[in-house]
């Protein structure tokens, strides 16, 4: 919906926001979700705004507000109202105004310590009794006083606001990284990014106790609500990129690779380099750069060449120039590197193009591109790949990708698929949930859709939780192959009940799929279960729209479906042990 996309018009969104709301009516496939607002100040149109964009990015809230300012009570001395409610989310939302202690120009350094001390401590009693409801904590840090007594020295002298605010803020940073499930939100950065005489109203906060100027409602909670889809796995994975006017100044083509705009010698120039550099980062935290070009391929290659181009032909995984319509090459893309197109940024300087792609692929997302000096703001301002978790096989992803690309090809020289797959000397490794690899356990059930049996989503806490917990059994596989380690790619879940296991959760990344790690996983499900006296093993599958792949997985591996309703929802029951041959026969497995 363009009015939810970067840069919005806030005062237009508060102006909209009961039609915007019905606009979303017929989306299906949302993920509902119970929100806790921890009230600062009032809140009551943030709730409003924050359920559009999560709306947007495929999140039905449902939530809980606190009562006025009152979010230490509300936590510290919950009256059961919220462990009724039972939040996935508790976001806490305060600002400088609710700063209780602030340094008068009378303290002596020590007393001003003794402040900054009790102000911390107030707000760390109220994220751990948050953290006992198991579900992730989102706290705003501080915007900046709206004024200074002592001009520039209140950012150096102790008994300056400003230096008060940094120094909490410091703090309240440093809590953030080391706990998990506990998410800082950057109001210090928001603020600033529209500068503080705008952000906050006197008049604004003196009539109805806003915490920002209500224009500025939209943009927070835009921030927040990215910081939400992330941590259930809606961020985007990849951009793909136009390059004439995009990457660079100019039509290669016409103007061959040393007439294009690139490098420091002019601003133009300058702003496509700083814009290459930035995706270059991104690309460092696991986003995948593709390309989609109406161009000659060989022509197109030539840009890279250049020494002052910071991306090279390496730094992306498919790179599509031709003379193709560009939806098609992106279909294209999306089927090669094996996912859904709704992951996909789409950045391009042609509005005609932008609006065929936006017309022929639902759910891509395409910022509207200006000058090039405002490209980075486009991606960055989005959200779209906004970091809450950063594992090292995030760090990799290109990487596996790239390797999965060599897999493809290598299947292709193969007449037998089980000839392939043993080509390609596999072996995985499977254990129960442990300590060292809970984070990248959680992140994986997170955002992993399409093999997704249940879809259902653990916290950080449930999943700690579980690890030596004798009512479940655990399962995470890694997969090894001689192109590379894909790292953990596929988690199991299920729940004793007597003589039956109930699978709660298996989920899968897309890109190891139907290279029967899933039967080496049963396999060891089969294993457990026979060693626990299990005879039956039931599973569900809830369809989605994006896992129809696994509709009829578990009759692939012998189950029987026991049921089935109208909407698709099917019950399997499995009860073949005796004489059980294990499936997987073309890869060693590690029993951790």
């Amino acid at each position: 919906m363009q009015e939810l996309e970067y840069p919005f018009d806030g005062a237009l969104i508060l102006q909209k926001k009961r039609s915007l709301k019905r606009a979303f009516a017929e989306k299906s496939g949302l993920t509902p979700k119970k929100i806790a607002i921890m009230s600062g100040s009032t809140v009551g149109d943030i709730k409003n705004i924050m359920e559009l964009f999560l709306l947007e990015n495929g999140i039905k809230p449902e939530f809980h507000v606190g009562g006025y300012s009152l979010f230490y009570e509300n936590l510290v001395f919950d009256d059961g109202s919220l462990a009724a409610f039972a939040p996935e989310v508790i976001y806490i939302h305060t600002s400088v105004q609710n700063i209780a202690q602030w340094p008068s120009q009378n303290d002596t350094a020590d007393e001003v310590e003794a402040k900054l001390d009790a102000e911390y401590r107030r707000f760390e009693q109220a994220w751990k009794a948050a953290a006992k409801f198991g579900c992730p904590v989102i706290q705003n840090n501080f915007d900046q006083p709206f004024y200074r007594l002592m001009g520039s020295m209140d950012a150096v002298d102790v008994h300056g606001r400003v230096n008060f605010v940094n120094r909490l803020n410091a703090k309240f940073a440093e809590y953030a990284s080391k706990t998990p499930n506990f998410f800082l939100h950057d109001l210090q950065y928001l603020a600033a990014s529209v500068g503080i005489e705008n952000w906050f109203s006197p008049a604004v906060w003196y009539a109805y106790k806003y915490a920002m100027d209500t224009k500025y409602i939209a943009l927070l909670c835009h921030s927040v609500a990215s910081i939400i889809k992330s941590i259930f796995g809606k961020n985007k994975k990849s951009v793909i990129l136009d390059l004439d006017n995009t990457l660079w100044g100019g039509v290669i083509g016409d103007d061959g690779a040393e007439g294009i705009v690139l490098g420091k010698e002019t601003p133009a120039g300058m702003a496509y380099s700083e814009f290459q550099a930035y995706l270059k980062q991104l690309s460092q935290l696991g986003v995948m750069l593709n390309v989609c070009s109406k161009n000659e391929e060989s022509i197109a290659l030539q840009g890279f060449e250049r020494a002052d181009s910071t991306l090279k032909r390496d730094d992306f995984l498919c790179f599509k120039a031709n003379w193709e319509p560009k939806h098609l090459n992106i279909a294209k893309i999306a089927k090669e590197i094996n996912i859904m197109p709704d992951s996909f940024v789409f950045m391009d300087d042609n509005p005609a193009e932008r609006e065929i792609v936006r017309r022929e692929i639902d759910g891509i997302s395409i910022p509207e591109l200006q000058a090039p000096e405002q490209y980075i703001s486009a991606i960055d301002k989005s959200g779209f790949f906004e970091v809450t978790t950063l594992s090292a096989d995030d760090k990799k992803r290109n990487e596996m990708y790239k390797q999965n690309l060599e897999r493809a090809a290598l299947e292709d020289s193969f007449g037998d698929y089980d000839d392939y797959l043993r080509s390609l000397d596999m072996h995985c490794e499977i254990g129960a949930f442990d300590a060292l690899h809970a984070e990248r356990i959680t992140q994986l059930i997170n955002k992993t859709n399409q093999f997704n049996m249940t879809t259902r989503r653990y916290s950080a806490t449930e999943i700690e939780g579980l690890i030596n917990n004798p009512n479940y059994i655990t399962l995470y596989g890694r997969l090894v192959d001689k192109f590379g380690d894909n790292g953990i790619v596929t988690a199991l879940i299920a729940l004793k009940n007597g003589t039956q296991a109930d699978i709660d959760l298996w989920i899968m990344s897309c890109r190891t799929f139907k290279r029967t790690l899933e039967h080496a996983m049963f396999d060891r499900l089969v294993a457990v279960c026979a060693q626990a006296g299990i005879t039956r093993i039931n599973g569900v599958y809830y369809p989605t729209a994006k896992n129809l792949i696994v509709a009829d997985f578990y009759a692939t591996i012998g189950f029987e479906k026991i049921h089935e309703n109208a909407d698709g929802e099917k019950q399997f029951a499995f009860t073949a042990f005796d004489g059980y041959k294990p499936q997987c026969t073309v890869m060693d497995t590690i029993i951790l």
